[in-house]
């Protein structure tokens, strides 16, 4: 039997600036390890701007088959990597997305969806996500509106009603730091190996940026919720996960 290699999506960080794209690999590697993430900043002496030769040879160099994403910080940033994707072949353009979203929260979601196995489309939404929780968070909650936007996870527990067949195991977030971005990280991975769907106090398991934005510290509870009767195991594993701390003191 042939074992077809998985073709991975890459990201390439385009910043006005080298050091902010290379400070953003960093960044995005503390969660996704594996994942192809490319730094094309700062023109090609080193200097503010950008470079068509840097975005050309960082999209060659994040194309392993998979596709390829990439973010941008400024306006004049997105025309250059336009630039760089018009001179491919037709084909290879169609794999090639420039995204609008933040480059930070928008390039590490992108990364970590790379990192679980996520193809083109889906590391596309994953980045996306980041922009919709952004106009979420600045929208104004007009007064007849009955949602609560809170960045709190603890304060959405018993907010939902119970479903026939549905489980839930609430655990106390014990690790220093609570679900920060490493943790978090290493929770959606797992969570992205189940097949059947589950809630962090009402958000989903396998969104890295919503998981962060509950702002779940040390000493918060966590209810693991899912509909499905067969999640069992994987809120055990979860739960388990969870209950380690990380690994952290």
């Amino acid at each position: 039997m042939v074992v077809v290699p998985v073709r991975q999506v890459g990201i390439v960080f385009v910043s006005h600036s080298e050091k902010i794209a290379t400070g953003l690999v960093e960044l995005a590697r503390q969660m996704a390890p594996t994942a192809r993430l490319i730094a094309a900043g700062g023109t090609d002496s080193g200097g503010i701007g950008t470079s068509f030769v840097k975005i050309s040879d960082g999209i060659a160099a994040a194309n392993t088959g998979g596709g390829v994403v990439i973010l941008c910080d400024l306006g004049s940033a997105i025309l250059t990597a336009e630039t760089a994707r018009d001179v491919l072949d037709e084909s290879e353009q169609n794999r090639v997305r420039i995204v609008d979203a933040p480059l930070v929260e928008g390039g590490v979601a992108a990364a970590v969806a790379a990192e679980i196995g996520g193809d083109l489309d889906a590391v596309v939404t994953a980045a996306q996500t980041a922009l919709q929780l952004t106009r979420l968070t600045i929208s104004p909650v007009r007064d007849d509106e009955t949602t609560v936007r809170t960045p709190r996870g603890d304060a959405q527990l018993g907010a939902h009603s119970s479903v026939s067949g549905a489980i839930s195991r609430t655990v106390v977030l014990t690790n220093k730091d609570g679900l920060h971005a490493r943790p978090a990280a290493e929770f959606v991975n797992l969570a992205s190996t189940f097949s059947v769907p589950v809630t962090v106090n009402g958000t989903d398991a396998t969104s890295l940026l919503s998981i962060m934005s509950l702002g779940l510290a040390r000493g918060s509870n966590v209810q693991l919720s899912s509909t499905d009767p067969s999640a069992g195991p994987a809120i055990k594993a979860l739960a388990d996960l969870l209950e380690s701390g990380f690994g952290e003191d």
